[in-house]
């Protein structure tokens, strides 16, 4: 039998789809008004060019920085180190939140532990790691990684204790073992959160990441931040941090593609 999509139908799904685009619109307007904003002022010399550079300058810049080869050696360099430590945060943090929920004693004993090391700032443990990791990609890895992983790990776990005690008692009435508990109703009604968590956890795995490069690196958008600004090159500075803007942008985006 065939569905027929009725008058109304239509019309709603039509206006779904104006607003998406009025969205869209709204924000490349958004975008495009602060770029010409910031090129007029510029060449109007309402603010410093040199300082705060402009469009066109990092246009110019983009194009030599790719030109030697540098741009993607740089960005690839800062967004392989950020997708390595984001898929280590986030399957850590998962399983650290599956094994307190599996044992109530561990959670009771780790879980002030977790709240603690949360609350430190991450750019003081910096200069430790390079004393005990030395200056590489696995000293800056495991900075992305120290930035979201604590923090991950009691949202979810937060996150599992709140599933429906009515589901569980279904599953232990009918002869379920904790661990079928776990996988048949705990990690399903988990996924959202799961999903919200990754979200959080891609942007705060790039701030860890450019933190360690700032300390660390010889190469990546970090280590080019802090060079640009050593020399006055502050082309390259903003060039970075508009290039990491574009980064976070396209692995949120990713994400919820992979959310749908």
């Amino acid at each position: 039998m065939e569905y027929k999509v009725s008058a109304e139908q239509i019309v709603f799904l039509d206006d779904i789809r104006r607003t998406k685009r009025h969205i869209r619109l709204a924000q490349v307007g958004i975008i495009l008004a602060f770029l010409v904003l910031w090129q007029i002022s510029a060449s109007l010399k309402l603010i410093d060019d040199f300082i705060f550079s402009s469009p066109v300058r990092i246009g110019k810049t983009i194009f030599s920085l790719t030109k030697s080869g540098d741009l993607l050696k740089h960005t690839s360099i800062t967004f392989l180190e950020t997708v390595v430590s984001f898929t280590l945060t986030t399957i850590i943090s998962i399983l650290v939140a599956m094994i307190l929920w599996m044992s109530k004693g561990a959670a009771k004993v780790l879980e002030p532990y977790l709240v603690v090391l949360n609350s430190l700032p991450k750019s003081a443990l910096a200069p430790l790691l390079i004393v005990w990791l030395g200056t590489g990609k696995t000293t800056i890895i495991v900075a992305g990684i120290s930035v979201a992983i604590f923090g991950s790990m009691i949202q979810l776990y937060t996150t599992f204790q709140r599933t429906d005690g009515e589901k569980e008692k279904l599953i232990y009435t009918l002869g379920g073992s904790k661990w079928q508990v776990l996988y048949k109703v705990v990690l399903p009604s988990g996924i959202p959160a799961i999903i919200s968590n990754m979200k959080v956890n891609v942007g705060l795995s790039l701030v860890g990441v450019i933190i360690g490069e700032f300390l660390a690196a010889r190469a990546g958008l970090g280590y080019l931040i802090i060079y640009g600004s050593q020399v006055y090159k502050l082309d390259w500075v903003m060039t970075s941090i508009l290039l990491l803007c574009m980064m976070a942008m396209l692995l949120y985006k990713t994400i919820g593609f992979f959310e749908k």
